[in-house]
């Protein structure tokens, strides 16, 4: 399997080039991503802890899905399909923002994202990939907030920073 390519990007979140997946971690070069929170009727998220064998953060919570756009993908489209592969379900999504940010592994890597955040709504168990995922839960997002207070090192690098801007986000606007 060859690997995946992301898609370079400036700051206005224009396409300047493709680099492989594991390249463009390794250098820090600003990428395009997204990241998928699927919340069900009673507000809660759905987590997922990211499979064992993954080459990093294996074993981590973290927001329901995250990946990276394919060229010609729109940020909904690659969302709805990684939700699939990696969850297993459909749902709506809907785009609520972007941003920046910069966070390094403890294996050398770096994740330099221009992240697309987008929030879809689901109330049943998924069907979890277990190439991708170790399990999954439900919880609350005050919950989340005191959990990552309490023992930030069971949350990936980016859901902790990501998960901040999501909350920020649903603080100033009604959804």
């Amino acid at each position: 399997m060859t690997e995946e390519n992301v898609i370079l990007v400036n700051q206005n979140d224009e396409q300047i080039g493709l680099m492989p997946k594991l390249e463009a971690h390794e250098k820090a070069v600003l990428h395009r991503a997204f990241s998928v929170f699927i919340l069900n009727n009673k507000n809660e998220i759905m987590l997922q802890q990211r499979a064992h064998h993954k080459y990093h953060s294996p074993l981590l919570w973290t927001n329901t899905c995250c990946s990276h756009q394919r060229e010609g993908e729109t940020n909904i489209e690659a969302g709805s399909r990684r939700l699939f592969e990696e969850m297993g379900f459909k749902a709506d999504l809907k785009e609520l923002f972007h941003f920046i940010y910069k966070a390094p592994f403890d294996n050398g890597l770096t994740e330099h994202e221009l992240d697309h955040v987008m929030i879809g709504y689901y109330n049943e168990e998924p069907n979890i990939n277990p190439d991708e995922v170790e399990d999954w839960k439900w919880m609350s997002i005050e919950d989340v907030k005191a959990d990552i207070e309490k023992q930030p090192e069971i949350y990936t690098v980016w859901f902790k920073i990501i998960f901040d801007e999501f909350d920020h986000y649903l603080e100033d606007h009604k959804l």
